[in-house]
Protein backbone atom coordinates (compact mmCIF):
# COMPACT_ATOMS: atom_id res chain seq x y z
CA UNK A 1 0.00 0.00 0.00
CA UNK A 2 1.36 3.42 -0.99
CA UNK A 3 1.84 6.28 1.47
CA UNK A 4 -0.95 8.49 0.11
CA UNK A 5 -3.45 5.65 0.22
CA UNK A 6 -2.44 4.79 3.80
CA UNK A 7 -2.71 8.41 4.95
CA UNK A 8 -6.04 8.92 3.20
CA UNK A 9 -7.59 5.83 4.81
CA UNK A 10 -6.49 6.96 8.27
CA UNK A 11 -7.70 10.51 7.71
CA UNK A 12 -11.01 9.24 6.29
CA UNK A 13 -11.65 7.00 9.32
CA UNK A 14 -10.91 9.84 11.77
CA UNK A 15 -13.00 12.36 9.80
CA UNK A 16 -15.94 9.98 9.50
CA UNK A 17 -15.83 9.18 13.20
CA UNK A 18 -15.86 12.86 14.23
CA UNK A 19 -18.60 13.67 11.71
CA UNK A 20 -20.83 10.90 13.11
CA UNK A 21 -20.21 12.06 16.68
CA UNK A 22 -21.03 15.64 15.64
CA UNK A 23 -24.21 14.49 13.90
CA UNK A 24 -25.22 12.55 17.00
CA UNK A 25 -25.11 15.68 19.15
CA UNK A 26 -26.11 18.33 16.58
CA UNK A 27 -28.44 16.34 14.35
CA UNK A 28 -27.47 18.41 11.29
CA UNK A 29 -26.31 16.96 7.97
CA UNK A 30 -24.70 20.32 7.16
CA UNK A 31 -22.56 20.18 10.29
CA UNK A 32 -21.76 16.54 9.54
CA UNK A 33 -20.52 17.45 6.04
CA UNK A 34 -18.48 20.46 7.19
CA UNK A 35 -16.93 18.48 10.03
CA UNK A 36 -16.11 15.56 7.75
CA UNK A 37 -14.45 17.70 5.03
CA UNK A 38 -12.43 19.89 7.39
CA UNK A 39 -11.29 16.96 9.51
CA UNK A 40 -10.39 14.93 6.43
CA UNK A 41 -8.22 17.74 4.99
CA UNK A 42 -6.51 18.56 8.29
CA UNK A 43 -5.91 14.94 9.21
CA UNK A 44 -4.57 14.11 5.77
CA UNK A 45 -2.06 16.99 5.89
CA UNK A 46 -0.97 16.30 9.49
CA UNK A 47 -0.80 12.52 9.09
CA UNK A 48 1.06 12.78 5.81
CA UNK A 49 3.66 15.13 7.32
CA UNK A 50 4.15 13.08 10.47
CA UNK A 51 4.27 9.67 8.77
CA UNK A 52 6.48 10.93 5.96
CA UNK A 53 8.98 12.56 8.30
CA UNK A 54 9.16 10.16 11.20
CA UNK A 55 8.19 6.77 9.75
CA UNK A 56 8.09 6.58 5.97
CA UNK A 57 11.50 8.17 5.37
CA UNK A 58 13.13 5.72 7.77
CA UNK A 59 11.38 2.77 6.10
CA UNK A 60 12.66 4.00 2.73
CA UNK A 61 16.18 4.22 4.14
CA UNK A 62 15.94 0.67 5.56
CA UNK A 63 14.60 -0.60 2.25
CA UNK A 64 17.41 1.05 0.27
CA UNK A 65 20.04 -0.40 2.60
CA UNK A 66 18.61 -3.93 2.38
CA UNK A 67 18.12 -3.68 -1.38
CA UNK A 68 21.66 -2.42 -1.96
CA UNK A 69 23.14 -5.06 0.34
CA UNK A 70 21.32 -7.78 -1.59
CA UNK A 71 22.50 -6.39 -4.91
CA UNK A 72 26.11 -6.08 -3.86
CA UNK A 73 28.50 -3.32 -4.80
CA UNK A 74 28.94 -4.22 -8.48
CA UNK A 75 25.24 -4.51 -9.29
CA UNK A 76 24.41 -1.39 -7.25
CA UNK A 77 26.96 0.64 -9.21
CA UNK A 78 25.60 -0.72 -12.48
CA UNK A 79 21.93 -0.13 -11.71
CA UNK A 80 22.29 2.99 -9.59
CA UNK A 81 20.23 3.87 -6.54
CA UNK A 82 16.83 2.25 -6.56
CA UNK A 83 13.80 3.80 -4.87
CA UNK A 84 10.65 1.73 -4.58
CA UNK A 85 7.22 3.19 -5.25
CA UNK A 86 5.85 1.20 -2.35
CA UNK A 87 8.64 0.65 0.19
CA UNK A 88 6.29 -0.33 3.02
CA UNK A 89 5.12 -3.41 1.13
CA UNK A 90 8.45 -4.03 -0.60
CA UNK A 91 10.48 -3.82 2.58
CA UNK A 92 8.37 -6.65 4.04
CA UNK A 93 9.01 -8.77 0.96
CA UNK A 94 12.71 -7.91 0.91
CA UNK A 95 13.18 -8.64 4.62
CA UNK A 96 11.39 -12.00 4.37
CA UNK A 97 13.45 -12.99 1.34
CA UNK A 98 16.66 -11.76 2.94
CA UNK A 99 15.86 -13.64 6.14
CA UNK A 100 15.19 -16.82 4.14
CA UNK A 101 18.52 -16.51 2.30
CA UNK A 102 20.41 -15.77 5.49
CA UNK A 103 18.81 -18.76 7.21
CA UNK A 104 20.00 -20.99 4.38
CA UNK A 105 23.49 -19.48 4.67
CA UNK A 106 23.53 -19.97 8.45
CA UNK A 107 22.37 -23.57 8.10
CA UNK A 108 25.11 -24.16 5.51
CA UNK A 109 27.70 -22.61 7.82
CA UNK A 110 26.51 -24.83 10.69
CA UNK A 111 26.83 -27.89 8.47
CA UNK A 112 30.30 -26.81 7.39
CA UNK A 113 31.30 -26.25 11.00
CA UNK A 114 30.04 -29.72 11.91
CA UNK A 115 31.85 -31.15 8.90
CA UNK A 116 35.04 -29.32 9.98
CA UNK A 117 34.81 -30.77 13.49
CA UNK A 118 34.13 -34.25 12.14
CA UNK A 119 36.98 -33.91 9.66
CA UNK A 120 39.47 -32.78 12.32
CA UNK A 121 38.38 -35.61 14.61
CA UNK A 122 38.64 -38.18 11.82
CA UNK A 123 42.00 -37.04 10.51
CA UNK A 124 43.36 -36.91 14.05
CA UNK A 125 42.29 -40.50 14.60
CA UNK A 126 43.54 -41.66 11.21
CA UNK A 127 46.96 -40.12 11.82
CA UNK A 128 47.28 -41.27 15.42
CA UNK A 129 46.57 -44.94 14.69
CA UNK A 130 49.60 -45.65 12.46
CA UNK A 131 51.85 -43.20 14.35
CA UNK A 132 51.17 -44.84 17.69
CA UNK A 133 51.67 -48.27 16.13
CA UNK A 134 55.05 -47.26 14.69
CA UNK A 135 56.02 -45.67 18.00
CA UNK A 136 55.09 -48.88 19.84
CA UNK A 137 57.16 -51.10 17.56
CA UNK A 138 60.17 -48.79 17.76
CA UNK A 139 59.99 -48.71 21.57
CA UNK A 140 59.74 -52.51 21.62
CA UNK A 141 62.83 -52.75 19.40
CA UNK A 142 64.70 -50.36 21.66
CA UNK A 143 63.78 -52.34 24.76
CA UNK A 144 64.40 -55.97 23.97
CA UNK A 145 63.38 -57.11 20.54
CA UNK A 146 66.81 -56.50 19.02
CA UNK A 147 68.05 -59.58 20.87
CA UNK A 148 65.68 -61.70 18.77
CA UNK A 149 66.37 -61.06 15.03
CA UNK A 150 63.15 -62.81 13.91
CA UNK A 151 60.99 -60.74 16.26
CA UNK A 152 62.86 -57.57 15.32
CA UNK A 153 62.23 -58.25 11.64
CA UNK A 154 58.53 -58.85 12.36
CA UNK A 155 58.25 -55.55 14.24
CA UNK A 156 60.04 -53.69 11.46
CA UNK A 157 57.69 -55.14 8.85
CA UNK A 158 54.65 -54.05 10.89
CA UNK A 159 56.12 -50.59 11.39
CA UNK A 160 56.77 -50.39 7.64
CA UNK A 161 53.13 -51.27 6.85
CA UNK A 162 51.91 -48.52 9.19
CA UNK A 163 54.28 -46.02 7.59
CA UNK A 164 52.92 -47.03 4.18
CA UNK A 165 49.39 -46.45 5.48
CA UNK A 166 50.41 -43.03 6.80
CA UNK A 167 52.08 -42.18 3.49
CA UNK A 168 48.92 -43.22 1.58
CA UNK A 169 46.77 -41.05 3.83
CA UNK A 170 48.97 -37.99 3.33
CA UNK A 171 49.13 -38.61 -0.42
CA UNK A 172 45.32 -38.85 -0.68
CA UNK A 173 44.84 -35.72 1.44
CA UNK A 174 47.26 -33.86 -0.82
CA UNK A 175 45.36 -35.06 -3.90
CA UNK A 176 42.02 -33.84 -2.56
CA UNK A 177 43.51 -30.50 -1.54
CA UNK A 178 44.97 -29.95 -5.01
CA UNK A 179 41.75 -31.00 -6.73
CA UNK A 180 39.71 -28.59 -4.61
CA UNK A 181 42.10 -25.69 -5.15
CA UNK A 182 42.38 -26.33 -8.88
CA UNK A 183 46.15 -26.87 -8.69
CA UNK A 184 45.83 -30.12 -10.62
CA UNK A 185 45.10 -29.31 -14.25
CA UNK A 186 43.18 -31.92 -16.19
CA UNK A 187 44.80 -33.16 -19.36
CA UNK A 188 41.84 -33.79 -21.67
CA UNK A 189 42.31 -36.15 -24.56
CA UNK A 190 40.29 -38.62 -26.56
CA UNK A 191 40.89 -42.23 -25.55
CA UNK A 192 39.27 -45.66 -25.67
CA UNK A 193 37.46 -46.25 -22.36
CA UNK A 194 37.02 -49.96 -23.12
CA UNK A 195 40.77 -50.45 -23.38
CA UNK A 196 41.32 -48.53 -20.13
CA UNK A 197 38.78 -50.67 -18.24
CA UNK A 198 40.53 -53.84 -19.46
CA UNK A 199 43.88 -52.44 -18.30
CA UNK A 200 42.49 -51.68 -14.83
CA UNK A 201 40.91 -55.14 -14.58
CA UNK A 202 44.26 -56.75 -15.44
CA UNK A 203 45.90 -54.57 -12.81
CA UNK A 204 43.33 -55.48 -10.12
CA UNK A 205 43.03 -59.17 -11.05
CA UNK A 206 45.56 -60.43 -8.49
CA UNK A 207 43.94 -58.56 -5.61
CA UNK A 208 40.47 -59.73 -6.69
CA UNK A 209 41.67 -63.35 -6.86
CA UNK A 210 43.19 -63.03 -3.39
CA UNK A 211 39.85 -61.80 -2.03
CA UNK A 212 38.02 -64.47 -4.07
CA UNK A 213 36.12 -61.91 -6.13
CA UNK A 214 35.61 -62.34 -9.87
CA UNK A 215 35.94 -59.27 -12.10
CA UNK A 216 33.55 -59.35 -15.05
CA UNK A 217 33.72 -57.20 -18.18
CA UNK A 218 31.76 -59.05 -20.83
CA UNK A 219 33.15 -59.92 -24.25
CA UNK A 220 30.53 -57.76 -25.93
CA UNK A 221 32.67 -54.76 -25.03
CA UNK A 222 35.14 -55.35 -27.85
CA UNK A 223 34.20 -52.18 -29.74
CA UNK A 224 36.13 -49.04 -28.71
CA UNK A 225 34.22 -46.54 -26.57
CA UNK A 226 35.66 -43.09 -27.15
CA UNK A 227 35.51 -40.49 -24.39
CA UNK A 228 37.07 -37.08 -23.81
CA UNK A 229 38.67 -36.86 -20.36
CA UNK A 230 41.92 -37.06 -18.39
CA UNK A 231 42.92 -40.70 -18.91
CA UNK A 232 45.13 -40.96 -15.81
CA UNK A 233 42.48 -39.46 -13.54
CA UNK A 234 39.73 -41.71 -14.90
CA UNK A 235 42.08 -44.66 -14.41
CA UNK A 236 42.33 -43.60 -10.75
CA UNK A 237 38.52 -43.42 -10.53
CA UNK A 238 38.14 -46.95 -11.91
CA UNK A 239 40.86 -48.34 -9.63
CA UNK A 240 39.27 -46.76 -6.55
CA UNK A 241 35.77 -48.01 -7.40
CA UNK A 242 36.87 -51.54 -8.29
CA UNK A 243 39.16 -51.69 -5.24
CA UNK A 244 36.23 -50.56 -3.09
CA UNK A 245 33.98 -53.27 -4.57
CA UNK A 246 36.65 -55.93 -3.88
CA UNK A 247 37.09 -54.80 -0.25
CA UNK A 248 33.38 -54.87 0.53
CA UNK A 249 32.41 -57.71 -1.78
CA UNK A 250 31.47 -61.13 -0.51
CA UNK A 251 33.67 -64.19 -0.80
CA UNK A 252 33.21 -65.91 -4.18
CA UNK A 253 31.29 -62.83 -5.28
CA UNK A 254 31.39 -60.83 -8.49
CA UNK A 255 32.22 -57.26 -9.51
CA UNK A 256 30.93 -56.36 -12.94
CA UNK A 257 31.78 -53.29 -15.02
CA UNK A 258 29.32 -52.10 -17.65
CA UNK A 259 29.17 -49.16 -20.05
CA UNK A 260 26.13 -47.57 -21.67
CA UNK A 261 25.98 -45.09 -24.52
CA UNK A 262 23.84 -42.02 -23.81
CA UNK A 263 23.19 -39.05 -26.09
CA UNK A 264 26.44 -37.16 -25.48
CA UNK A 265 27.81 -39.14 -22.56
CA UNK A 266 29.06 -42.60 -21.63
CA UNK A 267 27.67 -44.11 -18.43
CA UNK A 268 29.97 -46.46 -16.51
CA UNK A 269 28.62 -48.76 -13.77
CA UNK A 270 30.66 -50.74 -11.24
CA UNK A 271 28.41 -53.27 -9.49
CA UNK A 272 29.20 -55.71 -6.70
CA UNK A 273 27.11 -58.27 -4.84
CA UNK A 274 28.67 -57.58 -1.47
CA UNK A 275 27.41 -56.36 1.89
CA UNK A 276 25.62 -53.33 0.50
CA UNK A 277 24.99 -50.01 2.25
CA UNK A 278 22.10 -48.86 4.39
CA UNK A 279 20.01 -46.20 2.66
CA UNK A 280 20.54 -43.67 5.47
CA UNK A 281 24.30 -43.69 4.78
CA UNK A 282 24.10 -43.07 1.01
CA UNK A 283 23.99 -39.22 1.13
CA UNK A 284 27.23 -39.14 3.16
CA UNK A 285 29.10 -41.84 1.30
CA UNK A 286 31.42 -39.45 -0.57
CA UNK A 287 32.46 -37.50 2.53
CA UNK A 288 36.07 -37.70 3.62
CA UNK A 289 36.77 -40.49 6.11
CA UNK A 290 33.10 -41.50 6.24
CA UNK A 291 32.77 -45.20 7.00
CA UNK A 292 29.55 -47.12 7.48
CA UNK A 293 31.26 -49.77 9.59
CA UNK A 294 34.25 -48.27 11.39
CA UNK A 295 35.70 -51.51 12.78
CA UNK A 296 35.42 -53.50 9.54
CA UNK A 297 36.68 -50.60 7.42
CA UNK A 298 39.80 -50.22 9.52
CA UNK A 299 40.49 -53.94 9.33
CA UNK A 300 40.19 -53.78 5.54
CA UNK A 301 42.51 -50.79 5.36
CA UNK A 302 42.71 -47.79 3.05
CA UNK A 303 42.80 -44.08 3.77
CA UNK A 304 39.04 -43.57 3.85
CA UNK A 305 39.41 -40.95 1.10
CA UNK A 306 38.98 -43.07 -2.03
CA UNK A 307 35.35 -42.16 -2.77
CA UNK A 308 35.95 -38.50 -1.90
CA UNK A 309 38.79 -38.42 -4.45
CA UNK A 310 36.56 -40.11 -7.04
CA UNK A 311 33.87 -37.46 -6.54
CA UNK A 312 36.36 -34.59 -6.81
CA UNK A 313 37.90 -35.97 -10.00
CA UNK A 314 34.51 -36.37 -11.68
CA UNK A 315 33.31 -32.95 -10.51
CA UNK A 316 36.50 -31.48 -11.99
CA UNK A 317 35.39 -33.11 -15.28
CA UNK A 318 31.94 -31.52 -14.73
CA UNK A 319 30.47 -35.01 -14.54
CA UNK A 320 28.44 -36.79 -11.87
CA UNK A 321 28.65 -39.94 -9.80
CA UNK A 322 25.73 -41.68 -8.10
CA UNK A 323 25.29 -44.75 -5.94
CA UNK A 324 22.41 -47.11 -5.38
CA UNK A 325 22.62 -49.92 -2.89
CA UNK A 326 20.60 -52.48 -0.99
CA UNK A 327 21.93 -53.80 2.28
CA UNK A 328 22.91 -57.44 1.90
CA UNK A 329 22.55 -57.44 -1.89
CA UNK A 330 25.29 -55.15 -3.16
CA UNK A 331 26.02 -51.69 -4.53
CA UNK A 332 26.29 -49.97 -7.89
CA UNK A 333 28.42 -46.88 -8.48
CA UNK A 334 27.63 -45.08 -11.73
CA UNK A 335 29.44 -42.13 -13.29
CA UNK A 336 29.33 -40.30 -16.59
CA UNK A 337 32.01 -39.14 -19.02
CA UNK A 338 31.81 -36.85 -22.03
CA UNK A 339 31.44 -38.88 -25.18
CA UNK A 340 33.89 -38.27 -28.06
CA UNK A 341 33.60 -39.08 -31.71
CA UNK A 342 35.10 -42.41 -32.73
CA UNK A 343 38.58 -42.47 -34.17
CA UNK A 344 39.41 -44.71 -37.07
CA UNK A 345 42.90 -45.83 -38.06
CA UNK A 346 44.19 -44.43 -41.31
Amino acid sequence: MKLRELVFINAFVVALTLAIVNFYFQGSFYDLTITFVITLVICYIVFYYLIERYIYSKIKLIYKLIHNLKLGKDLKDALGEYVSNDPINDVEIEVKEWARVKKIEIDALKQQEQFRRDFLGNISHELKTPLFAVQGYIEALQDEAMEDPALAKQFLEKASRNIDRLSLLIKDLDSISKLESGEIQLSYKKFDLTALIKEVIDQMELKARTQKVQLVFKDKYHVPTWVNADRDKICQVLINLIDNSIKYGRENGTTSIKTFELHDQILVEVTDDGIGIEEKYLPRLFERFFRTDMSRSRQIGGSGLGLAIVKHILEAHQQTITVRSTEGLGSTFAFTLARAKASFPI
